[in-house]
C-alpha cells in the first residue's frame, strides 16, 4: 500500500490561517475537489477525488483525477486544460502536480 502521508517539513499553514501551503504554494480542499497553486500564476492543478478507501478507520482519498488548468479565463472552460492523468492515492497525485506545474511556470 502506498504511503498517503505528507512530509511535515513540506506543509504548513499561513500566518492568518486561511490556506495550507505545500511547497509554498496554496493547497485547498473543498468536498471533492482539491485545488493545489495561486490563481494569480498561468496555471494550476486541480484534483477531483473519484474514490475514497479506508485507512486505520478514517476515510483518505483513493483515485485521483489530476488536471493541469490555465488560469485564462478568456479561454473556455473546456480549453483550459492543459494535461490530465488519474494517480492512485494522495501522495502520487501530489507528485504529479507540483512536477506539472515546476514545468509549465518555469517555460
Amino acid at each position: 500500500m502506498a504511503d498517503w502521508t505528507v512530509d511535515k517539513n513540506e506543509v504548513k499553514s499561513t500566518v492568518d490561517g486561511d490556506f495550507i501551503l505545500y511547497r509554498n504554494r496554496p493547497l485547498v480542499r473543498e468536498d471533492n475537489i482539491i485545488c493545489y497553486g495561486n490563481m494569480s500564476d498561468p496555471y494550476i492543478i486541480q484534483m477531483i477525488v473519484i474514490t475514497e478507501k479506508e485507512y486505520k478507520g478514517k476515510k483518505v482519498p483513493d483515485q485521483i483525477y489530476v488536471q493541469l488548468l490555465s488560469t485564462d479565463t478568456s479561454k473556455p472552460v473546456n480549453a483550459r486544460v492543459v494535461k490530465d492523468i488519474m494517480r492512485s492515492g494522495l501522495s502520487d497525485a501530489l507528485d504529479i502536480a507540483v512536477a506539472w506545474l515546476e514545468l509549465y511556470l518555469n517555460q
